[in-house]
Parts: structure tokens; C-alpha cells; sequence
């Protein structure tokens, strides 16, 4: 199973974010492609992992299917020109490369922002999809438990997860710092002011609304997070109701001035969180009792603070990554040697069975228990050395030499597999 677990990824690494948008999967549509390719395709252990930043799918196949399988999400996005969107995916068509990406993209390795705190929630989500539509066997359920205790350890040895490493984040830290369950406006829904909303979705207590020239947009990305829509022509009314603005404006000069402030006399104390290069908050606004303004500069030198300390962290975490490959990799052999290990044991479980309904009629009822106990440890001491032996032969490679003697010795192809 190792070597047939294949994947496809598009990514901020090789599309841009209108590419990405027009590809990203809600759980309808990850459940709804995962459905055909089970029944297009010989394929199992299914995981379809959608972010912001990512779309990617996973599956378990002796053939390569990527092409088919990139094809069949295009379409069902609507895509007309197929082609061209091809040139945006990543392939893996081995094992190796596709486990390690897993591993990268689950820890955070891959993410826009290293160490990203919510790619292993978004892969929890994926993991979910594909257990409720019984898709997941035994191979990824012991990968994704694998992955899971490795990103436990990366939170609890390194410095990875600590700190807000993007501007959005840091904004929302800040954001949470400055009052309970405040009245949050949003202004602005270019990438980094929809990065904001998304990780202020994560959060609780704020009660948000959100602003943009077009309404379309809001009104889609709320619908997604279930945040509240105002009109931009209804600003002024909406900075009066807020207790925080939070702009990320594109424009030549300052939308929010001191002037406007004035305008909107009788206001409650306010915090501006200004995210636009070039500004779009007027430093003046500060001029004005009860009005505070952060600036993108003071929140960037936070995040990249946080930065600096998770990509010091990179070789532990890779060092992580490289041993739950390892130990991973090691069962995924054993898994070859399964079905012997367990006709072997149903070999000698019947010879034992066999011989005592012959020799056990007259016995009592401790009598029996004692020689069914003794049987049996016998039967157990028996196994433990070929089973070892197969394990170990599994990890040189040569499992499959061992496996044709010990057929030929128990004649174990009569034997039904048990799982």
C-alpha cells in the first residue's frame, strides 16, 4: 500500500490566489468528488484536503490515475480550459513523495505562513470527509494517526507553533487583546483582509461585520463564515456601531480621516487596525479623544518575530517529520506480511483444535482449561520467531522469500485471511 499511495496538489507554491479560489472545496463538493472517484477509479483510502491556500487529493492505487483525477476536478469546478490549469498541479505517483508532502502539508512545512496553526484542523476536517464515507482503510488511518503524533510533538518540543507568524494572524491576536467580545468592522476583502475574517472565524466572542466595494464578495465570504453584511455606503453608520475597524483598503490615500472622525461626533472609544500599504487610517485620527490607530508596522514586527523563531525550528521539525516517516514506513511493510502472519496463525489455531477434540473427550471441565491454557502458549512461543523473522526480513527487503517457504511448508494458500 506504501508505494501505491499516490497524490495530486495545486497550491500558493504554483497558482496565484484566482486560480486557487476558483478550485477550493467546501465539504459538499470534497464528499461529492471523493464519491466518483470511488466509482470511476480502482482506488481507496480517499483524502480530499481543501484550504485557502490549497487543494489537493489523496488515494491508494496500483495505477497512476493523476491526470484522470485532475481532469475529473476540473470539470467538476466548471473549468473550461482544462488544459491550461493543468500546468498549476504538483504530481506524486510514489509513495515516498507522497507521504513526505502529507507530512510537510499537515505540520505546516508547506503552508504560506510556516508553521500555520490551522492546517492540522483542516486536515482533521479532510480526514472526517473521508471516514464518514468510509474511505479511509487501515493504510491512512494509521498514516493520519501517525501524522497527528508528530504534530504533537512538534507543539510540545520546538517552537513552531509559537508566536503569530502572518499579518492576519497577528492582527486577530492583537484584535482579542484589546477587548472582550468586541464589535469588529472589517474593511476590505483583498487576500489579507479575507485572511483576517477566516481566522477570526476560528476565534469566539467577536461579533463581525464586513465591508467591501463589492458586495458580491462580502456577501459569498460571509455566507461562508456566517459573519454579518453591511453596504459600503453605509460605512460611516457602521464605524459609529463598531468598537474595532479593522481596514485593508487599496487606495493612493487615507479613507478613514481625521476629518470623517469629527464628522461622526458623539462616537464611543475606538481602535483602528490599518493593514493597507499605503495606509489607509490618517495618523491624525489619533488626534481625536478615545481613538487609537495600530499601524501595519507595529503588527508585522510582532510576526516576523514569530517568524524568525518558527523557521529556527525547521531542521527539529524536519528531524520529526523524518522519524514518524521512518516508523511509519517500517509498518506499512509489516502490513505486506499481514495476511501470512495471520494464515499461519489459523494453520497452527486448527491443528491445536483438531487435536484436542481427539484427545480431550474424557477430561473435565479444569481439565480442559488447563491444557486449552497450555495449548495455547505453546501455539504462541511456536509463532513468535517466524513472525519476527517476517518482520524483520520485511525491513531488509526479503519478506517475500520468507513468505513462499512458509506457504510451502503449512500449504497456507488453503487458508483464509483474517483482518
Amino acid at each position: 500500500m506504501y508505494n501505491q499511495f499516490k497524490s495530486i496538489s495545486l497550491s500558493h507554491r504554483n497558482a496565484p490566489l484566482a486560480i486557487r479560489e476558483q478550485l477550493a472545496l467546501n465539504e459538499a463538493e470534497a464528499k461529492s468528488i471523493m464519491l466518483r472517484l470511488k466509482d470511476f477509479f480502482d482506488v481507496s483510502d480517499i483524502l480530499a484536503v481543501s484550504t485557502c491556500n490549497r487543494t489537493e487529493i489523496y488515494y491508494s492505487s496500483a495505477s497512476d490515475f493523476n491526470e484522470e483525477i485532475i481532469k475529473i476536478l476540473l470539470i467538476q469546478k466548471g473549468v473550461s480550459d482544462i488544459e491550461s490549469f493543468k500546468g498549476y498541479f504538483e504530481r506524486f505517483a510514489d509513495g515516498d513523495g507522497a507521504v513526505q508532502h502529507l507530512f510537510q502539508v499537515a505540520t505546516g512545512l508547506q503552508s504560506q505562513v510556516v508553521g500555520d496553526m490551522q492546517i492540522p484542523n483542516q486536515i482533521k476536517h479532510a480526514y472526517q470527509w473521508s471516514a464518514d464515507l468510509n474511505m479511509a482503510g487501515p493504510f491512512l488511518h494509521r498514516l493520519l494517526h501517525t501524522i497527528f503524533f508528530a504534530n504533537k510533538r512538534v507543539a510540545q518540543e520546538t517552537f513552531f507553533r509559537d508566536g503569530a507568524a502572518s499579518i492576519s494572524y497577528a492582527a486577530v491576536e492583537l484584535l482579542e487583546g484589546l477587548m472582550p467580545n468586541p464589535k469588529v468592522l472589517i474593511v476590505g476583502l483583498g487576500e489579507i483582509g479575507a485572511d483576517v475574517c477566516r481566522n477570526l472565524a476560528q476565534k469566539q466572542g467577536a461579533e463581525v461585520t464586513i465591508i467591501n466595494r463589492s458586495r458580491d464578495k462580502s456577501d459569498k465570504l460571509a455566507e461562508e463564515l456566517g459573519f454579518r453584511v453591511a453596504d459600503f455606503s453605509d460605512i460611516e453608520s457602521e464605524i459609529s456601531r463598531a468598537d474595532i475597524i479593522v481596514s485593508s483598503i487599496v487606495r493612493d490615500e487615507p479613507f478613514f480621516t481625521k476629518e470623517m472622525m469629527v464628522r461622526l461626533r458623539g462616537m464611543s472609544f475606538k481602535y483602528f487596525i490599518d493593514l493597507s500599504v499605503p495606509r489607509s487610517v490618517s495618523a491624525e485620527v489619533e488626534e481625536i479623544p478615545g481613538v487609537m490607530l495600530y499601524t501595519i508596522d507595529s503588527i508585522r514586527s510582532k510576526a516576523d518575530a514569530a517568524l524568525h523563531r518558527r523557521l529556527e525550528a525547521v531542521p527539529h521539525v524536519r528531524e520529526i517529520i523524518d522519524e514518524a516517516v521512518l516508523e511509519f514506513n517500517d509498518w506499512s511493510k509489516e502490513m505486506i506480511v499481514s495476511p501470512t502472519i495471520q494464515k499461519l496463525k489459523g494453520a497452527l489455531e486448527q491443528i491445536r483444535k483438531e487435536e484436542l477434540t481427539r484427545f480431550t473427550k474424557n477430561l473435565s471441565d479444569s481439565e480442559l482449561e488447563k491444557v486449552e491454557r497450555i495449548t495455547s502458549s505453546m501455539m504462541q512461543k511456536i509463532l513468535k520467531l517466524p513472525v519476527l523473522q517476517l518482520k524483520a526480513a520485511c525491513k531488509r527487503g526479503e519478506a517475500e522469500t520468507l513468505i513462499d517457504v512458509l506457504n510451502d511448508l503449512f500449504n497456507l494458500e488453503k487458508q483464509p485471511e483474517k483482518h
